[in-house]
């Protein structure tokens, strides 16, 4: 037995007048399908429906040829990025109109439409469902790096905050729960295919629907049978930890004038912590920690912060604008602590684009003058990844940096017994955007077996235990302070002690898959070839 698409459903010649029914329900299953996807992610519980948007896409893609499965794929990723990332509509407002938001939505899909194309291909090979849903994780790899530094928004493994695959994040991080989830999808369509096929009676035998069943199941039992492996317990006691959510106002753009408002704000609330603090009212935490540059601070002395850390008497991460005495400006958190002021600072070393840094900045201000108000960060090095304070060591990964999966894992090679996600989402008002990274931080949990403790200025500041459960949180433009007790652990993981090698070996098996299935098809043409010549020549004598 051959697991291939052509030995499946034999085509048909259509009738004449029908030819586009075909072609339009493949269109309606691709668009159905990037909904399916859309609705998979937070704010939304339902990641069950993420297999089944790429059950939707493989049976769309089944039969076809490249440059029919690059349309289809592309339709299913413009669906699902057009919902997606709606939130860049209130981030930039009504003055830019929303070809930001559709020149980058299309440009995303490409990736998908590049792996419905070759998914095309890698179908024809045994064991389909595999190389497909290869494909598929493998072009989230480039996706992290162009255009513009990348934008690995939507990647598959982080529609899985929750549910039966999020354990495998253990054992190999977002590829491996991303690869899990297309692969039970494309089983799934594969599985439908061999139950409807009507061209061979073997192909429904338990022989024939082996592959597909496999494809379909062991994804989600390996996911289940991982979870008992995923540790919680403190290894070194535990640390009672406060997220500070001094709140913004949702005026999107125009917050890039409001810096000091936005320090007011922080102060304010850390105040008010203070007092509930010493009146009973909320436990003493050991280690405070505020959003991504909450206020701005400079080496040397900074009056308004040490005042604050010194009365409030609690080590503090202080996300701030660090101003170094050349005027270069840094997204860093500080360790600062009661007694001594400020010591280490880790630097964002992933800036977002035209955000924190204007790539080809002599075209954009040809395209808007926005870009001319945007002043750059200095990016980090990475160095160090992580910071003493507290009496434990804790990592960093700053709003954007929680898409990557480097920052995290730097900080746990560095000693990190706990991880910091401060951000600031106050740009993107009531979107799903702030869920959305929420998400990201809840698998950077399990991914490395740590508590992870999300504070942002306007909302959804949390605290995410090392299972990705969410053991408290706050509202969207609330100030509000949340006090918790966290475990410190130093167990490093299956996905730490193996980093980046298992996206190497996704990809370079991806690569292998594609690069067999162009052979087999250049051989199969060329035997075609062969053939007609043959009966050519045997007509001719």
């Amino acid at each position: 037995m051959i697991d291939t698409v052509t030995d499946v459903e034999p085509r048909r010649s259509p009738r004449r007048g029908a030819t586009w029914r075909p072609w339009l329900g493949r269109l309606l299953l691709a668009t159905g399908s990037g909904v399916l996807f859309y609705l998979s992610f937070a704010p939304r519980s339902l990641w069950w429906l993420a297999p089944l948007a790429f059950t939707g896409l493989g049976l769309a893609l089944h039969g076809r040829r490249f440059r029919a499965g690059f349309g289809y794929g592309f339709v299913f990723g413009c669906t699902f990025f057009l919902l997606h990332l709606t939130w860049l509509q209130h981030f930039l407002g009504q003055g830019f109109g929303p070809w930001p938001w559709l020149g980058l939505s299309a440009t995303l899909a490409l990736y998908l439409g590049l792996a419905g194309g070759l998914g095309t291909v890698v179908a024809r090979l045994p064991g389909a469902p595999v190389w497909m849903a290869l494909v598929v994780i493998a072009l989230e790899t480039p996706r992290a790096w162009f255009p513009l530094g990348g934008f690995p928004w939507g990647r598959v493994g982080f529609s899985q905050p929750e549910g039966a695959y999020l354990a495998l994040a253990s054992i190999g991080g977002a590829p491996l729960v991303g690869f899990a989830v297309a692969l039970t999808g494309f089983g799934l369509a594969w599985l439908l295919l061999r139950l409807w096929s009507a061209s061979s009676a073997a192909q429904r035998t338990p022989r024939g629907l082996a592959v597909p069943v496999a494809a379909t199941l062991l994804p989600v039992l390996a996911g289940l049978a991982v979870w008992p492996t995923v540790g919680t317990a403190p290894q070194r006691g535990s640390l009672t930890v406060a997220a500070v959510q001094g709140n913004a106002p949702d005026a999107g753009l125009d917050m890039f004038t409001d810096g000091a408002g936005l320090g007011a704000n922080h102060l304010a609330e850390t105040e008010r912590l203070r007092r509930d603090i010493e009146a009973g009212r909320a436990p003493r935490p050991d280690l405070v920690v505020w959003p991504e540059t909450a206020i701005g601070a400079r080496p040397g002395a900074n009056p308004r912060l040490d005042r604050m850390v010194g009365e409030l008497g609690v080590p503090t991460v202080v996300g701030a604008v660090y101003q170094q005495p050349d005027g270069e400006l840094e997204n860093a958190a500080v360790a600062w602590d009661p007694d001594t002021g400020q010591g280490e600072r880790y630097i964002k070393q992933q800036l977002v684009p035209f955000g924190e840094t204007v790539p080809w900045r002599g075209l954009a201000t040809m395209v808007t003058p926005f870009v001319n108000a945007v002043d750059e960060r200095v990016q980090g090095t990475g160095d160090p990844a992580a910071l003493s304070i507290a009496g434990t060591r804790v990592g960093l990964m700053i709003c954007y940096e929680a898409a990557y999966d480097y920052p995290a894992r730097d900080g746990i090679r560095e000693g990190a017994e706990l991880l910091l996600a401060p951000t600031n989402n106050a740009w993107y008002g009531r979107s799903e955007m702030s869920y959305q990274q929420l998400a990201m931080s809840r698998l950077r949990a399990v991914e490395h077996g740590r508590a992870v403790i999300v504070s942002a200025t306007s909302g959804v500041s949390a605290i995410v235990q090392p299972d990705g459960s969410v053991s408290s949180s706050t509202e969207l433009f609330t100030a509000d302070s949340l006090v918790d007790e966290v475990p410190l652990r130093q167990q490093a993981t299956l996905s730490d002690q193996l980093g980046a090698w298992t996206e190497y070996a996704l990809v370079a098996a991806a690569v292998a898959a594609v690069g067999t299935g162009f052979a087999l098809r250049w051989r199969a043409r060329r035997g075609t070839a062969g053939t007609k010549e043959n009966a050519a020549g045997d007509a001719v004598a």
